[in-house]
């Protein structure tokens, strides 16, 4: 049976590299063994801050496994993949062929697939009876939206305007009134503008009464109705912008996928509470785990200690810039390792960067991976979540503004005028669970840094103490030991 045949491959492996950073890798393979043996659907939740070297235990029971298998994967994963997993599996003796590109490989050939490709394999019909792995699924829903996005560039529309050259002045037109409102509208620091379907309304019928269209308008013709978003990012150096949309649910957009195949979903996700039944959209897609489990709990870990005064003003408070200034030039004091300030809004980060600079020199840098020892940090959420790995750890995480998504971006907007219309609780129900779940992400990787002294977090948010919900945001954070005042290391 192919669990029992993972099991003893895997005990054998873990034994003979004597580490096990991870003490779950045998139930995981047991699991995955499971699922594809059954072809059913298994959501296998991990603990936050879980170590990456679970990926061990994914990846045994497909190496033995002879079902089609596709692996859906991102760029960092697909790198961890082919340097690090895939020669881990060949030292032991458990080779794993696996296969890129748009056509699908051989049978017994592991299918590495991106989530574009995922989607354009799915609508080709080329997955035929392949099983999907999909890991990273806290960010399946991000992932897969950014992977059903349109974007024209300036260049489409003059290759537009070459391909369908009848219609040249009225393209052109369209595309000078389009520049108008662009250019008209109040500057948002992201450099994103919502466009709402008047302003598309005229392009859109032109392009409907025209002949077969070029790559990507004809994608951008078919994104229509109330499930997709538009907006235009500008390029203000330039005076130039790009078209974008993108769908408020991508899970719905492809609903099917799932259907009467074979499934395994893992990633860090929160537990499910057993009276609370699965998004209406992953249904649509047809995930219906067989199997929901939560492998591991946190790992034990000391107190993160916590500094949050009780008092401090609220983002929307005109003296809140200086306090962010007064407050991080106290914590970077005396301070000798790696220290990072994370705050979302683009132009109090430029404000912060640039005071500290004021005092501390050439030691701050904005997102940079070319960081002194000492070095001050101010990046956005993303960023530095992403490009954690490739940093020093950092003695201290100070959270200018907690990762709240603004109402300013049109992505955001939209998909909380979705769910008013359906008289939901937008912010219980989205922007606080994607916060929670970054704030954990960034918790977790002071607490895996071994013990360190001076690791700490710093809470300049006058919104945690100031807000009902800020007691979901203090446990989140748990386990922590609140720091009542600053005292140099």
């Amino acid at each position: 049976m192919l669990e029992a045949h993972a099991h003893q491959q895997l005990k054998a492996l873990l034994r003979q590299e004597a580490s096990a950073l991870w003490p779950h890798h045998l139930s995981l393979s047991r699991l995955v063994g499971r699922s594809l043996r059954r072809g059913d659907h298994s959501l296998i939740r991990l603990a936050v801050g879980s170590d990456p070297s679970w990926w061990i235990g994914l990846l045994v029971p497909m190496a033995l496994s002879e079902t089609p298998l596709a692996l859906v994967v991102t760029d960092s994963q697909r790198q961890r993949l082919l340097q690090v997993e895939l020669p881990r599996l060949a030292r032991a003796g458990i080779p794993l062929a696996c296969a890129e590109g748009p056509q699908p490989p051989a049978a017994g050939v592991l299918w590495l697939l991106n989530h574009a490709e995922l989607i354009e394999a799915w609508r080709q019909q080329q997955l035929a009876e392949r099983q999907l792995v999909l890991p990273h699924a806290e960010r399946l829903e991000e992932l897969l939206r950014a992977a059903l996005a349109v974007t024209v560039e300036p260049h489409h529309w003059d290759q537009l305007r070459r391909n369908i050259p009848s219609a040249e002045a009225s393209l052109l037109e369209l595309h000078e009134r389009l520049n108008r409102t662009v250019l008209a509208a109040p500057r948002h620091p992201g450099g994103r503008i919502a466009l709402g379907d008047h302003d598309e309304a005229p392009l859109r019928q032109l392009l409907a009464l025209l002949g077969p269209l070029p790559r990507p308008w004809e994608r951008w013709l078919s994104a229509q109705g109330q499930g997709w978003c538009s907006w235009a990012e500008l390029n203000p150096a330039l005076l130039q912008w790009t078209l974008q949309r993108q769908p408020l649910d991508p899970l719905e957009a492809l609903a099917g996928l799932l259907k009467n195949r074979g499934a395994i979903v893992i990633g860090q996700l929160p537990a499910q509470r057993a009276a609370e039944p699965l998004p209406t959209a992953a249904l649509q897609m047809g995930l219906n785990p067989q199997v929901d489990v939560r492998l591991g709990e946190p790992p034990l870990a000391d107190p993160l200690p916590l500094y949050a005064p009780l008092r401090q003003p609220l983002p929307n408070s005109p003296i809140y810039g200086e306090h962010l200034l007064q407050q991080s030039r106290r914590l970077m004091l005396a301070q000798e390792r790696l220290s990072v300030v994370l705050v979302d809004d683009e132009l109090l980060r430029h404000q912060l960067t640039s005071g500290l600079a004021g005092e501390f020199g050439s030691r701050v840098v904005h997102e940079s991976t070319a960081v002194e020892s000492n070095a001050v940090l101010c990046a956005r959420w993303s960023w530095w979540l992403e490009q954690q790995e490739r940093l020093p750890l950092p003695s201290q995480l100070v959270v200018a503004l907690l990762p709240i998504a603004s109402l300013e971006d049109p992505l955001t907007a939209a998909r909380v005028a979705q769910l008013r219309q359906l008289g939901r609780d937008w912010f219980r129900e989205l922007l606080l669970p994607d916060a929670l779940l970054q704030l954990q992400h960034a918790a977790a990787s002071l607490r895996n840094q071994g013990g360190q002294a001076g690791t700490r977090m710093a809470i300049l948010d006058g919104r945690l103490r100031g807000r009902s919900w800020g007691q979901r945001v203090l446990q989140s954070l748990e386990p922590w030991v609140n720091l009542s005042r600053l005292l140099p290391n």
